[in-house]
């Protein structure tokens, strides 16, 4: 994956080395296939398949006696990454975005993925998903997960963010007193994520102390990952070079630990850096979901527990906490500004012994966007000496403190009560200006959402049914309004589900082409990747396989919304298939199971109750997705209805 190999080894040479060795056969797969069109340059026989088909020629050559080998041919999506920007190769004008309001949040595009770039969006309406543009390698692999709701951009470009940073006088910095007096070498450790420019803070950290005279030592590592990894640099200052007799930050001994990514900080090998008494930390705020995200969909960023963790190294007390992301891209209209900004705001604080003139000489040297490295330093002073004034500068609201995370029992809450994630993307597909907190407010909503999604009489079948839970559970249960609120949120759920008449209505509302324009600016079209049953190959498994659809698919969506009147009806083909059928009755069977909650609702079973109404939020995605999602609810859910059909077993379990 981007790294360098001994030797000049093609693609032809590779197969013609194993042939002479006695493999007859020789399979060569690529991301592109095309490229290899002139089989006269591999030996004979080889045959040449694209990417997607790695699956069944695995299983097809695990069948094959003898020694087989498949070549798979692609560059390394972060090693693409950095060649593009180089100039070094081709930047394919095409982007993908993700339509919130039709993704269902199952995370097959992470599982079919594997990539950092899929971050999950929470809106009103659950956990969704969205790409983050900024770091998009540009694979594409994310839009073969069985979901409707990706839309490729084919030319055109992203709309660069301007920066809202007001005028402001950075010559009025009063210079800092520096903690380090480097009669031993200042340590620090830099901890972030590859491809953010980690690497590139100790280079300029290394070079200012050599513009200084000083002795400066630069550890870096990054691991087999380029980009989502974890990288740490160890960047050791000194007097003279004589004073280091070592490169790497032993246990307890780092003076600075700047986290430009909490998750890495929390890692017991950088945990073991800090000691109390000795150790600053600065961190950065924002919230990078690790790669397990794409495995595990409902992955909660442990903010809470990273930061206590770092209190606890610190002895009790608390690190310096920080959003430099969304204030760096705010101000600067770019994120890669993060780690200067950090930078900045740690130097003004007086933890970095190495002189202002020197640190501008470096970043001058290093020649990459140097201005903006420059200003993006100088807005990571302004903020350790008066955040409020950044803030405002940057229009944003203050960020959430190290008490927002240590003393709330939820770290979602927190947040929520400071900022609410999101709510503007949540917005733009509810047509409402906020995120509901109360469930009357929740209740209101939902019945807005199910009068345009089929009529007022759907609706009104949905509010009364959640109002006949209120008032049993407020007889039954008072003072406890979490059966109501589950109900109210998964009956919705299930009635809102997304057939081919509610998928062409949420791209009919003109909030999703809205948000297009927000992003992407220039000459583009839009095209759909769909995978109609009727239409469509399958797979070596039997699943559908999604295709790309022109922009005229927005005109039969105009057409398609209006015969939502046929939902259900004799004359509704779609309702016809079995994943319809299915959906209709889960319907069914959730009024059923709640009726059997309401009749036997006490205090003692009312959080088993709550447990089991909530079991719809694990039935997401579309067709062979949500199939085998469904099947795994079913079985939880079953588990948890013996329980309540057995109430010895519950008080025995008690």
């Amino acid at each position: 994956g981007g790294q360098p190999v001994d030797g000049t080894l093609s693609v032809p040479d590779i197969a013609h080395q194993v042939r002479s060795e006695g493999v007859q056969t020789i399979v060569v797969l690529s991301d592109d296939i095309g490229k290899w069109n002139k089989p006269e340059i591999f030996p004979t026989g080889v045959e040449f398949f694209d990417r997607s088909e790695l699956d069944a020629v695995s299983r097809r050559l695990r069948e094959v006696p003898g020694t087989t080998v498949l070549i798979f041919d692609q560059t390394c999506a972060a090693e693409k990454r950095r060649r593009r920007k180089r100039g070094k190769m081709v930047d394919p004008a095409k982007r993908t975005i993700i339509n919130a309001a039709v993704c269902e949040g199952c995370g097959d595009c992470g599982v079919k993925s594997n990539c950092v770039s899929v971050l999950p969006l929470d809106t009103e309406f659950g956990r969704k998903r969205e790409i983050d543009q900024s770091n998009c390698n540009k694979d594409f692999s994310c839009v073969t997960g069985f979901c409707p709701s990706f839309v490729t951009v084919h030319g055109g470009g992203l709309k660069k963010k301007k920066a809202s940073g007001s005028a402001v006088d950075f010559d009025s910095l009063p210079m800092p007193v520096m903690k380090g007096d480097l009669s031993e070498p200042w340590n620090i450790l830099i901890t972030g994520i590859g491809g953010t420019g980690v690497v590139t803070i100790g280079a300029l950290l290394g070079m200012a102390a050599h513009l200084e005279h000083k002795g400066g030592s630069v550890l870096d590592q990054t691991g087999l990952a380029q980009k989502g990894g974890a990288v740490t640099t160890h960047v050791r200052i000194a007097n003279s070079p004589a004073d280091i007799n070592a490169v790497r930050i032993a246990a307890g001994e780092a003076d600075l630990v700047l986290g430009c990514d909490m998750v890495v900080v929390n890692d017991y090998w950088a945990l073991s850096k800090i000691r109390a008494g000795r150790s600053h930390v600065v961190l950065n705020s924002y919230e990078a979901m690790p790669g397990t995200f794409t495995r595990n969909t409902d992955l909660q960023f442990p903010a809470e527990g990273i930061i206590g963790a770092v209190k606890l190294a610190l002895g009790g007390q608390a690190p310096s906490v920080v959003d430099a992301s969304e204030l760096s891209l705010a101000l600067m209209g770019d994120a890669i500004a993060t780690n200067l900004f950090m930078l900045g705001y740690a130097w003004q604080q007086g933890l970095v012994p190495i002189s202002f003139e020197a640190l501008m000489r470096a970043i001058e040297l290093n020649g990459a966007a140097v201005e903006m490295n420059r200003k993006a330093f100088a807005w990571g002073r302004m903020a350790a000496h008066d955040l409020a004034a950044v803030q405002t500068a940057a229009g944003v609201g203050p960020a959430p403190t190290t008490s927002d995370f240590l003393d709330t029992p939820h770290v979602g809450a927190a947040l929520a009560a400071i900022a609410p994630a999101n709510s503007a993307t949540a917005a733009a597909f509810l047509g409402e200006g906020k995120l509901s907190h109360s469930l009357d407010d929740s209740i209101a909503l939902r019945s807005k959402f199910l009068t345009e999604y089929q009529d007022a009489n759907y609706a009104s079948r949905y509010s009364a049914f959640v109002n006949r839970v209120r008032a049993v559970e407020a007889e039954r249960t008072p003072g406890l309004a979490g059966l109501s609120e589950a109900v109210a949120r998964y009956a919705f759920k299930l009635m809102a589900y997304k057939d081919e008449y509610e998928v062409a209505r949420l791209y009919s509302t003109g909030d999703f082409i809205k948000r297009v324009r927000e992003t992407f600016d220039g000459d583009y079209k839009l095209n759909l990747n769909l995978a109609p049953p009727m239409f469509s190959r399958r797979d070596a498994q039997g699943h559908l396989v999604k295709r790309e659809f022109g922009p005229w698919i927005f005109t039969v969506f105009k057409l398609l919304k209006r015969m939502k009147f046929l939902r259900g009806t004799a004359f509704d083909l779609f309702g016809m298939t079995a994943e319809r059928r299915m959906e209709r009755q889960l319907i069914a069977d959730y009024r059923t199971t709640i009726d059997e909650l309401l009749a036997g609702l006490t205090l003692g079973n009312h959080a088993l109750a709550v447990e089991i109404a909530r079991i719809p939020e694990h039935i997401r995605g579309y067709g062979h997705v949500k199939e085998a999602q469904l099947a795994a609810a079913k079985a939880k859910e079953a588990q948890l209805l013996a329980q309540w059909r057995n109430p010895l077993h519950l008080v025995l379990a008690a």
